[in-house]
């Protein structure tokens, strides 16, 4: 009887030992994953630091200004744009669409801004068709693969700065919202029925495609997978006059919808994606789509003005400059300009105009905002010959 009462005391002793180095094996395990994760984080913690220490020890490294070029081959005013640039290498980068196979090299560019810089993955882009869009998009993803590309501005081929490149930096980058032209379109036939439900009439816009965004709208127009599948549906500019036809003109095309796509899609997504409250609605480039005084029937038609080489003056620049609201007659509303809290000019660019317009502007004032430094090529325009060592460009400077 003893031996039977020993015997179980031994068995509960053995029990409650091996209990007790289970509980101490799961505790310690415990404490070992805690230490673990503890110096993983610390780890973690230290890395961002660093990271962000170097972010701001690294002048390389400041915010910089993606311009983004659309181009349908070379940059007829890359000369311009490389005075611009000049000097402000950490403040900005530079990304080009042209047609497929084009390359920016020495041949063909004298720009080393230029060099190298078109995407590899570009598409072909035809006026009114969404592949217009789907250049931006693709230009938007590239661009946004560097992390200090904090606004994104998009830039025609014959467009050119009005302002030297800090006063342009400081008046894009002292608001936080992105520049977009945008407002509501009660025109007929622009709006497709058949996009709705997906985007209801309420939240069609129109505007300029020629924005400035932020780095977060930038990723909202990249990640699109439900605007954008709409318009390449359902957004398609009527058929052109006879002298601009490229397909079979329709037998009736009053029914025909007259959707521009490059002119509705990002202003429609941002209202889509209930952002308008963080956009400032106007855009920061000029375009004269005012055409009446004009007794040049081919400067009459789709697209905005195009200025030549008789309209480059100083008194054409200046008067641009000095635009500080744009009304929009849709919405009854009149878009006062500030920058930093103050009133200010409109518009930091202009298009559209040509090479020889350009140049023209470059030779005709001293008291100018940036210099193109040498230039290693005669230039021709209108039969007047340049070789100037220092043309000056004809756009007086905001200070």
């Amino acid at each position: 009887m003893k031996r039977q009462v020993s015997s179980k005391k031994l068995l509960s002793q053995q029990y409650r030992w091996k209990r007790r180095l289970l509980v101490l094996i799961l505790f310690g395990f415990a404490i070992g994953s805690f230490l673990v994760m503890q110096q993983t984080q610390h780890a973690s913690i230290t890395t961002s630091l660093a990271s962000i220490r170097h972010r701001f020890d690294d002048h390389s490294s400041q915010p910089k200004i993606a311009f983004l070029f659309i181009a349908r081959n070379r940059l007829p005013l890359d000369m311009l744009w490389d005075s611009f640039f000049k000097g402000y290498d950490s403040s900005f980068s530079v990304y080009v669409h042209s047609r497929p196979g084009f390359l920016f090299n020495k041949a063909t560019t004298k720009s080393v801004h230029f060099l190298n810089r078109q995407i590899n993955n570009s598409t072909q882009v035809e006026w009114g068709e969404a592949t217009m869009i789907v250049a931006e998009r693709i230009l938007l993803k590239h661009a946004l693969q560097d992390p200090f590309n904090e606004r994104f501005v998009f830039v025609s081929d014959s467009c050119i700065p009005l302002y030297n490149f800090t006063y342009t930096y400081d008046y894009i980058m002292a608001t936080p919202t992105s520049f977009v032209d945008s407002f509501s379109d009660s025109k007929e036939g622009r709006y497709n029925p058949k996009m709705d439900p997906i985007i209801p009439v309420q939240n069609w816009r129109k505007g300029s495609q020629w924005v400035v965004l932020t780095r977060k709208h930038a990723e909202t127009v990249v990640n699109d997978t439900t605007v954008f599948p709409m318009f390449q549906l359902h957004c398609k500019r009527k058929s052109l006059p006879e002298f601009w036809r490229d397909r079979p003109f329709p037998a009736d095309n009053s029914k025909e919808h007259n959707c521009i796509p490059d002119e509705h899609y990002v202003q429609t997504l941002l209202a889509q994606e209930g952002l308008e409250q963080e956009i400032t609605r106007r855009s920061v480039t000029y375009s004269s789509w005012d055409l009446s005084s004009t007794k040049d029937r081919e400067r009459r038609g789709w697209h905005p003005m195009t200025y030549k080489y008789s309209d480059a003056t100083p008194m054409l620049i200046q008067s641009i400059k000095d635009i500080d609201n744009i009304y929009y007659e849709t919405e009854y509303r009149r878009e006062w300009c500030t920058s930093k809290g103050k009133p200010s000019g409109c518009f930091l660019f202009a298009r559209k105009l040509t090479r020889p317009a350009a140049l023209r502007l470059l030779n005709m004032d001293s008291t100018c905002t940036y210099k193109l430094g040498h230039l290693d090529e005669e230039i021709d325009v209108l039969s007047l010959e340049y070789n100037e060592e220092d043309m000056e460009l004809c756009i007086t400077d905001f200070k």
